[in-house]
């Protein structure tokens, strides 16, 4: 009995071992890798805040626009994702994370047009003169603290982060101002993606698209409503033509299939008439 009891004890203790190594590698797996769609490299970055720094911010990326479309940690922050002893060197562009006042150059190093705007609007001067007032992270978050890096939309625009400095009455009026162009932008997008389902080739009313959401979300960064409502129906004669392009692209459609129909349908007639005259000179 001493024996059985044993054996147990030392298959238990192994088990566990076992367990413990397999959830570490689980976990390893699941924080650094991708569940579905192409395999990405390895970072150096991700594998260490994994485990050493601050795990919760690693889900964070993971859901913002960036890590979505390809970018990690190492195209903001610098650093070297390959070696994790260069990782952090200043040799290799280490930046790390910025102050809230460098926050506006940080992120214009890729939206220039945007750091433009806003360095000239009320909020960048604000924070440029005070070393205070909203900045980039304030409205689109970051990966930090349980939010997530969020394309620019319409709805950023609450009275939620506005309050926090002023009224939100003249932001309301931005928002009015802007949530036109907003709608229509979503509507196109929404029949580009319907035709591509259909398989028509759509790349040019795309690159239109992004085009003109670039251009509208760097005038959204002026936070001048004058300018906005003065420059609202050049965006809609945009997207105007973009919507006319789409309009007779899904009646081509539309008639291509209707013309498929009466084809399928004459074939079939004359089969049948074909059948009644070779029955007919069979008697």
């Amino acid at each position: 009995m001493k024996r059985i009891l044993l054996s147990l004890g030392i298959l238990l203790a192994f088990h566990s071992i076992g367990t413990a190594g397999y959830r570490e590698d689980f976990e390893k797996e699941f924080l650094t890798k991708p569940w579905a769609g192409g395999q990405t490299e390895e970072s150096a970055c991700i594998e260490c805040h994994s485990y050493k720094l601050k795990p919760k911010n690693i889900p964070q990326l993971q859901l913002s626009m960036h890590y979505q479309n390809g970018i990690s940690c190492h195209d903001c922050h610098g650093g070297d994702p390959k070696d994790s002893s260069m990782a952090m060197s200043h040799q290799r562009g280490f930046v790390g994370a910025p102050e809230a006042s460098e926050v506006p150059e940080f992120c214009g190093k890729c939206h220039i047009g945007i750091l433009k705007n806003y360095l000239a609007s009320g909020h960048g001067m604000a924070l440029e003169s005070t070393g205070k007032g909203p900045h980039c992270v304030t409205c689109h978050g970051s990966h930090k603290g349980g939010r997530f890096i969020q394309l620019a939309n319409i709805d950023i625009i609450n009275e939620q982060f506005c309050s926090q400095c002023h009224s939100y009455e003249r932001a309301k009026v931005m928002k009015q101002a802007l949530i036109l162009v907003e709608k229509r932008m979503q509507g196109i997008d929404q029949n580009l993606n319907r035709l591509k389902d259909d398989g028509v080739f759509v790349e040019n009313e795309e690159k239109a698209l992004f085009s003109t959401h670039v251009d509208f979300r760097t005038l959204f960064h002026s936070i001048d409503v004058d300018l906005v409502k003065n420059r609202t129906d050049e965006f809609i004669r945009r997207l105007h033509d973009i919507e006319t392009t789409i309009q007779d692209t899904f009646k081509e459609l539309r008639f291509r299939r209707t013309f498929s129909a009466f084809l399928m349908l004459l074939f079939a007639g004359m089969t049948v008439i074909v059948i009644i005259i070779s029955k007919s000179e069979g008697e």
